[in-house]
């Protein structure tokens, strides 16, 4: 792959002893900053997984006690 002039002065910059301009850079420029409209397919498939779902086996968590006096 070509690399672009401004790719090469930068490392000409280097190979000279100067600062490189890339430590100059936000911490912001690599950054996703793009705020997301709608949810993922991983987001939908996390909350359908996990939501508190009747059990069909009956062991949802609940208890009965029957205490018998004798």
């Amino acid at each position: 792959m070509a690399r672009s002039k401004a790719k090469k002065l930068r490392q000409k910059l280097v190979r000279e002893g100067k600062r490189s301009p890339e430590l100059s850079r936000s911490p912001f420029a690599t950054a996703d900053l793009r705020t997301r409209k709608t949810k993922t397919k991983r987001e939908l498939i996390h909350t359908q997984k996990y939501k508190n779902h009747a059990s069909y086996h009956g062991d949802d968590g609940s208890l009965f006690w029957l205490l018998a006096a004798s």
